[in-house]
């Protein structure tokens, strides 16, 4: 990909002129299923139906856990459509604390940092090195690396560098094949991916794989689940998938997996069932990756959050979100440059 198209949900309150709330609507091309159908229309049809529904200020729910479904009777089901109904959730969030991009109201919008993963994009092997390089100059003691696009032995070899030149760092590895082993070949990969004291991968088969149980449970690295997760929107489906496979953690993008108020819900399972999580955003401009951020910052979760993505745009709205020693703070002193 070497750009991504996003839309823009802008809610403003009739009788405050100039105040908006905005949400973004990013769905990802081969991900998201909302992209099958006629996604254009699907929003402009959302627009109309909010608008001819002439709701007041003072009709919006802010619990997350009412949210959601008072968009769904307002406008339409959205159970299918996550990354719209995350752009409403913000947006209509937005609105309702006064329209300056604070979402929640919690630490992190008053300076409190979250630790956050450096991202390696999959590349040559010289490419690779020069990333990891970077991150770990820049202060980030969690990497994640993307795994599967090329030569295995290769991959084992740049894991083996870090290691050896990093061997007095604690820094922890996550990998991420984004289902990119095969079935027969995965188990036997996991354990000579093992040896180099890997924290996580994520998805080692495309989803729906008939091995993945198995992965979960006899995989020398914890097995954590991403795009299993996509299509799973009722209670009873996320318990059921969970169940089964019974992961060690599941990663969270709400655009994916059902907006904040379906993220809240996967949170709720997993926790219910002993398995760890973390969000990450999915390639959002910075105004989603902030109300990811701010979202995020209303659980206690130590681990790494997937958070980085906000720097990888050569045009991004400007934003006080700021990256540094590996962690994402928002930062009181710079402020949004909203350009419509």
């Amino acid at each position: 990909m070497s750009e991504k198209d996003s839309w823009f949900i802008i809610l403003e309150d009739s009788k405050s002129p100039g105040v908006i709330g905005i949400g973004e609507a990013g769905p990802l091309p081969g991900l998201s299923p909302e992209l099958d159908g006629d996604f254009e229309k699907r929003v402009e049809d959302a627009v109309q139906g909010f608008n001819e529904a002439n709701i007041s200020i003072d009709q919006i729910p802010v619990s997350l856990d009412k949210i959601a479904k008072w968009i769904s009777s307002v406008i339409m089901d959205l159970d299918s459509a996550s990354s719209l109904l995350f752009a409403f959730e913000t947006a209509l969030l937005d609105l309702k604390l006064g329209g300056e991009r604070l979402i929640f109201s919690n630490e992190f919008q008053r300076g409190k940092s979250i630790d956050i993963n450096g991202l390696i994009w999959m590349g040559g092997m010289d490419q690779m090195l020069q990333q990891i390089e970077i991150k770990i100059q820049e202060g980030f003691n969690c990497l994640k690396l993307k795994v599967g696009g090329i030569d295995f032995e290769r991959e084992c070899d740049i894991l083996q560098y870090v290691r050896r030149k990093y061997f007095k760092q604690d820094i922890q590895l996550r990998l991420d094949a984004n289902g990119a082993l095969k079935p027969d070949e995965a188990l036997y990969k996991l354990h000579e991916l093992s040896k180099f004291k890997i924290h996580s991968i994520e998805q080692p088969v495309k989803a729906g794989s008939k091995v993945m149980a198995e992965l979960c449970r006899n995989s020398p690295i914890p097995v954590a689940l991403d795009e299993e997760l996509i299509g799973k929107n009722h209670l009873s489906d996320k318990e059921e998938l969970l169940r089964s496979l019974n992961p060690k953690f599941i990663i969270l993008k709400p655009s994916l997996h059902g907006g904040l108020a379906g993220c809240s819900e996967w949170i709720d399972v997993a926790e219910r069932q002993k398995i760890g999580w973390w969000i990450t955003s999915a390639l959002e401009s910075n105004i989603g990756l902030n109300a990811i951020a701010q979202f995020t910052a209303n659980y206690s979760n130590p681990l790494h959050q997937g958070l980085g993505t906000g720097k990888i745009y050569s045009d991004n709205f400007e934003s006080p979100l700021v990256v540094e020693k590996g962690k994402l703070r928002y930062s009181r002193d710079l402020k949004w440059s909203i350009e419509m």
